[in-house]
């Protein structure tokens, strides 16, 4: 079962960092190789650059929750949610467990 995850090609989770200007602000992103090409294929549909892209994505959540505590997490999720067809992935309830 798990040989479809175990089998991955290293280049996709080999860890790539790129500077990107978002806000006119120059910001390293160190995300692995997969995410950076969802995340391009992502801007490329939206018809806009990548910085364009990540740009907006940033001014989007500043406005909504403030300053984002993990930006390479946001465009990890954000990537998982394209690929998901935009559905809205829900965690479980956490599990207490009693003795």
């Amino acid at each position: 079962m798990c040989e479809i995850y175990s089998g991955a090609e290293p280049e996709l989770f080999e860890l790539k960092t790129r500077s990107i200007r978002i806000d006119g602000v120059v910001t390293s992103i160190r995300l692995e190789a997969v995410f950076w090409h969802l995340l391009e294929q992502i801007a490329a549909e939206a018809d806009l650059t990548l910085g364009t892209f990540m740009t907006r994505i940033h001014r989007e959540v500043v406005a909504r929750r403030g300053e984002p505590g993990n930006f390479t997490s946001l465009l990890r999720v954000a990537c998982t949610t394209h690929l998901n067809q935009g559905q809205r992935l829900q965690l479980p309830s956490e599990t207490v467990v009693t003795q």
